[in-house]
């Protein structure tokens, strides 16, 4: 949507923005949504930041209109305590519609894990993380697409494909160079709208558009990232003008 009057033609239909909140406040947020909301799709507050934020409620208040996720590593957190029926209600006592399950850190048994994407999809909209949060843990394209295409039979509504919120794990290299041949292997098993790719560096980001187009997923975006993301997505940005606007 053009912010003044000249209007170049240039719109996205479609594709999701992920942004990771690592503990704004709600005056940062009211500011962020203020300039950038049109553009935000979901919000994950990161890892456990949820936990320790003391007016959450506050903060969720002024993010009503987004879907909200708290992070994984606190599901994973949840499940090694044993307090996932707390969770459930915690979450609904929140009013989260939302919910992200992982094992990039803890250990879950696979028919585990697809078991309680099935339990928390009959009460939330689930988005289950694929990847190792240890940047020496490098898995095989083809148990990555069995694990995904597994997730979402089990329930998932998206999976996200792990990066960390540097680039240094699951997609990216411990160097956080991008595995690209991964992704591309992924790519033409998995229906791309399946799939949030985490792309917290803008490299990483204009790599992605330019492979996939202005409509792909990407996720773990900072709140200050989301105005240059969505210039990467409409050919803005000289990373990304030559295909989107000369070349598309």
């Amino acid at each position: 949507m053009p912010a003044s009057s000249l209007d170049l033609g240039l719109h996205r239909s479609g594709g999701l923005t992920h942004v990771i909140d690592k503990g704004l406040g709600p005056r940062g947020w009211e500011d962020v949504l203020e300039t950038s909301g049109a553009y935000i799709d979901i919000v994950k507050l990161g890892w456990g930041t949820a936990y320790v934020t003391p007016n959450l409620k506050r903060k969720l208040e002024v993010l009503k209109e987004k879907p909200v996720v708290i992070g994984g590593t606190f599901f994973e957190a949840v499940y090694v305590k044993g307090k996932l029926d707390e969770y459930k209600t915690w979450l609904s006592d929140l009013g989260l519609t939302h919910v992200e399950l992982s094992d990039g850190t803890v250990d879950i048994p696979r028919e585990r894990k697809l078991e309680l994407i099935a339990e928390f999809a009959r009460d939330f909209t689930v988005l289950s993380e694929v990847g190792s949060k240890d940047s020496s843990v490098e898995f095989e394209a083809s148990e990555w697409i069995a694990w995904i295409k597994e997730e979402r039979a089990a329930g998932a509504w998206k999976v996200i494909t792990e990066a960390r919120e540097g680039g240094t794990a699951g997609i990216f290299s411990s160097s956080g160079a991008m595995r690209t041949e991964l992704v591309d292997e992924i790519a033409g098993e998995i229906d791309p709208s399946d799939l949030i790719w985490e792309a917290p560096t803008k490299a990483s980001q204009a790599w992605f558009v330019k492979q996939f187009g202005p409509t792909v997923n990407l996720g773990n975006i900072p709140p200050d990232e989301v105005i240059p993301l969505e210039t990467l997505r409409l050919g803005l940005r000289g990373d990304t003008l030559k295909e989107m606007l000369v070349d598309g």
